[in-house]
């Protein structure tokens, strides 16, 4: 899955073939209004559907930035037409699962689990699954979740070799990542000047005591 960087892709899991060609078209776009691409994909689900993954900077992704996603991109590859069939739109966030596809994803989601495909040989093997330990410049470290006779308890693996990774859906996981969300969107509001969620039903209900 593989391809040559294009200016300003700090992912390390990039689009090949077709997928690369929409993945140059929309990620510029995606830059413009202050999203990241995560992962391009066109399958042939319900005729032809091209997946457009992504995020906000600070990790969110709303059904009204996925909409707003929608409306940017929709023009620039109707321009560009890299696809010759008709096919369906889907933008969508990455979800909790999510594909982890740039060095900082590893950071982030440190102590989970994760599956993971490489595209040559390391330690004797091309897939993976253990807990994120450490993740370096250059690489990241995997404690193996069931360590085979004869294996060490731990990997390192290139940030190059890796072709495919994503985190596993496990309990930890899900109140780590909306403990993640629920910081993000107050900061979000803090920075746009907004009122935290119930802080404006709380004024509300205090001026009608006054007035009362």
């Amino acid at each position: 899955m593989t391809a040559l960087a294009s200016e300003g892709d700090d992912r390390i899991i990039r689009e090949s073939g077709i997928d690369a060609r929409i993945a140059l078209i929309v990620q510029p776009v995606l830059r413009g209004i202050g999203f990241r691409l995560v992962r391009v994909h066109l399958s042939g689900q319900n005729g032809l559907t091209l997946q457009i993954m992504c995020e906000r900077e600070d990790g969110t992704m709303t059904v009204e930035d996925c909409e707003e996603v929608s409306r940017a991109v929709s023009p620039a590859l109707d321009v560009d037409d890299p696809i010759e069939k008709a096919y369906h739109l889907e933008v969508s966030s990455p979800g909790i699962d999510r594909p982890l596809v740039r060095k900082a994803d590893f950071a982030t989601w440190l102590g989970h689990l994760v599956k993971m495909e490489t595209s040559v040989l390391v330690d004797d093997r091309k897939r993976f699954k253990g807990k994120i330990a450490e993740a370096g410049v250059d690489d990241v470290l995997i404690e193996r979740d069931k360590a085979a006779y004869g294996e060490q308890p731990s990997v390192r693996v290139p940030y190059d070799a890796i072709s495919e990774a994503r985190l596993i859906l496990t309990d930890d996981l899900i109140r780590d990542a909306l403990s993640k969300d629920n910081r993000a969107r107050k900061e979000a509001r803090k920075r746009r000047g907004e009122p935290e969620e119930g802080a404006a039903d709380e004024q509300a209900a205090d001026e009608n005591e006054q007035d009362n």
